[in-house]
């Protein structure tokens, strides 16, 4: 199987989104004559020229695009070639409405935009077969060619007749017969057992609240439905030519493509980050992200796809980053495991839905901050190749799952603010901030060659994984569970007897209630390890068994009742969290956790704000703080 090592050719990756069709072909000779300047080296080609490539139904015009390609060829440029399937030409809605999503009202979401497609519809999947057919018939032996692109961020989710359709198949494999599909989703509740097939449709509008079920199951559908049509696309590509490694890029933390699944089908995978400058914990969100795609990807080197040296023209205030910070953040991308740094886009487009959106070459053309940023970093990156195909090392996994986080969000559950990525990110910063390298994991990964586990929340849980994480305890682990977790299993039927059924004996405990609170009603809480301190939202009406109390709510209904347990098991050790308490408290308690576990920092009492991350021989230190610091180092590590 090709692999990003095979798109590197022994150069770290750069550069970024080229639309030359936006363009004269007189601004295409200084495009590549500044890419040269700026030591760009991929151009990422086609996503969104659809309608220039079939002008009309069935036509090609790839005149151009094959100028593009061997123009950048000509000046030793390479070219990550995309399906441009992600946006649909105006032709396909107009003559085919069908082929044009519907929301679960029924509203049709019509072109004029981009990814205004119906994954299910056959006319739109015969173009789109069709269209990537001819491309990879002409350039999948094209010598700029270094890697294809699939499509361009899948998430598109359509809820029409087809997809109903397609969601029955789905669920006659999931469940076999209707008597299975009945049970799992707990019809008996409201009449709405089903005893024809073709009475199971989408969640749609309705009146009140949802099946969960239904809801849960569709969202798993749409993802492999999504999926279903990048690979579709990649075989066709791969067709013609076997040796050119195939990705897609995915979003941070999106809900609607489960990555474990997409990783697992790409060459290599990419990710798009745009981090707000504007936000204190940017640089942990974008360390986030980068970990996440680096574990999704089974640990092997990744691509930056997108990120913007400049402003991100879809916020709401686009700031854009002040001077330094895309070389910083680029860097910091590096360190976690990239193996290629682009940007969305190259020239800053002077019309579209994107036209303020930053670039490598920005409106104010090469004479600017931006382009002279560009082209240090281009130089820099040159000099950094011996990182190539270095892996990065972690001693500590989060666990992360998509049905956990489709779960915890469905309506009707006892706190609507309760976001699972808001306590993904209150685990990870603590751990980031001490510089405790992290991969993500699947809940029924294999945990053995990890010090510490830490599932922030594990709402729904499988049989199979509830018994990989007792069993990793069971044998030596440390384990960090947070709240609401163990309460579903993967049909979401609540587990009986007590809460969190599957893990009260591993953790000494058992819950009898759930206790939201409103955001403005502190809880207060006495504990002699953490000292007092306050939590937000969340409590629990909590037994402690054979597990030792670390810390209690000091006042109101649940005064006495324990908040934070800790219990060995076996030859390990588990803590649970039963509310959401302060940074610091979090971050003492995985501190301890560390320090039981045997876990390192990458470089220990290092100044608020500098981050270090060890890959291969290389130790990255990155200062966030924007002050000037003084380290001294004592390793046999390059820097």
């Amino acid at each position: 199987m090709p692999s990003l090592g095979d798109a590197t050719g022994g150069r770290i990756l750069f550069g970024g989104d080229y639309n030359p069709e936006q363009w004269p072909r007189e601004v295409w000779e200084e495009d590549v004559r500044l890419m040269r300047e700026a030591g760009v080296n991929l151009a990422t080609v086609g996503v969104f020229s659809w309608a220039l490539l079939e002008p009309r139904p069935g036509e090609r015009d790839f005149g151009w695009l094959t100028d593009v390609l061997d123009l950048l060829h000509a000046n030793g440029i390479g070219v990550g070639l995309a399906t441009p399937t992600a946006s649909t030409p105006p032709w396909m809605g107009h003559r085919w409405p069908e082929t044009l999503p519907r929301n679960p009202d029924g509203t049709v979401r019509t072109y004029g935009s981009r990814n205004a497609y119906c994954p299910s519809s056959p006319v739109y999947r015969a173009f789109a077969d069709a269209i990537s057919a001819d491309l990879a018939s002409v350039y999948a032996h094209h010598p700029a060619l270094r890697m294809w692109h699939i499509g361009n961020e899948f998430g598109t989710v359509c809820y029409c007749d087809q997809c109903a359709e397609r969601f029955r198949h789905w669920l006659q494999a999931r469940y076999g017969d209707l008597d299975a599909l009945n049970e799992a989703w707990g019809t008996a509740f409201w009449s709405q057992r089903y005893c024809e097939w073709e009475e199971v449709i989408p969640p749609r509008q309705v009146q009140y609240v949802i099946n969960p079920t239904q809801d849960l199951d569709y969202q798993r559908f749409a993802s492999d439905l999504l999926l279903e049509r990048f690979n579709a696309e990649r075989d066709i590509v791969r067709g013609a030519n076997p040796a050119v490694p195939i990705t897609t890029n995915s979003m941070m933390f999106f809900k609607a493509t489960d990555l474990w699944r997409w990783g697992a089908e790409e060459d290599f995978t990419s990710l798009d980050a745009y981090p707000d400058p504007n936000s204190p914990l940017a640089a942990c969100d974008g360390a986030m992200a980068q970990d996440l795609i680096r574990s999704v990807g089974g640990g092997k080197p990744w691509l930056m796809m997108e990120q913007t040296p400049g402003r991100a023209g879809f916020r709401h205030v686009a700031t854009p980053k002040r001077p330094g910070l895309n070389r910083l953040w680029s860097l910091q991308a590096l360190a976690r495991g990239a193996d290629g740094i682009l940007h969305f886009q190259w020239r800053a487009s002077k019309q579209g839905a994107e036209r303020t959106h930053g670039a490598m070459l920005p409106h104010a053309g090469p004479d600017s901050r931006i382009f002279r940023e560009v082209c240090d970093l281009g130089k820099e990156l040159g000099d950094l190749a011996d990182v190539l195909g270095t892996a990065v090392a972690a001693s500590v996994a989060i666990v992360l799952d998509w049905d956990s986080w489709r779960g915890v969000e469905l309506d009707h559950q006892p706190h609507s603010g309760f976001r699972y990525v808001d306590r993904i990110r209150e685990y990870y910063t603590p751990l980031w901030k001490a510089n405790v390298t992290v991969d993500f994991v699947h809940p029924e990964a294999d945990l053995s060659r990890y010090k510490l586990v830490v599932a922030p929340n594990l709402y729904q849980v499988s049989d199979a994984a509830a018994e990989n994480v007792i069993g990793y305890v069971r044998g030596g682990g440390h384990l960090v569970l947070g709240p609401f977790s163990g309460v579903a299993d993967p049909d979401e039927r609540i587990r009986l007897g007590g809460y969190p059924a599957p893990f009260r004996d591993l953790l000494g405990l058992r819950i009898e209630e759930y206790w939201p609170l409103p955001d403005d009603e502190p809880l207060t809480l006495h504990s002699e390890v953490f000292g007092d301190f306050s939590a937000q939202s969340w409590a629990e009406w909590l037994t402690a068994g054979a597990g030792t109390a670390l810390a209690e709510i000091a006042s109101g209904p649940l005064a006495g009742i324990p908040a934070i347990v800790g219990n060995t098991y076996g030859a390990g050790t588990a803590w649970y969290v039963a509310t959401l308490p302060e940074e610091r408290v979090l971050a003492r308690l995985l501190d301890l956790a560390c320090s039981q576990a045997g876990v390192e920092s990458v470089l220990p009492g290092l100044p608020e704000g500098v981050e270090a991350v060890r890959r291969g021989e290389f130790v990255f230190v990155l200062d966030h703080a924007r002050g000037t610091v003084d380290i001294r180092l004592a390793t046999t590590a390059a820097v």
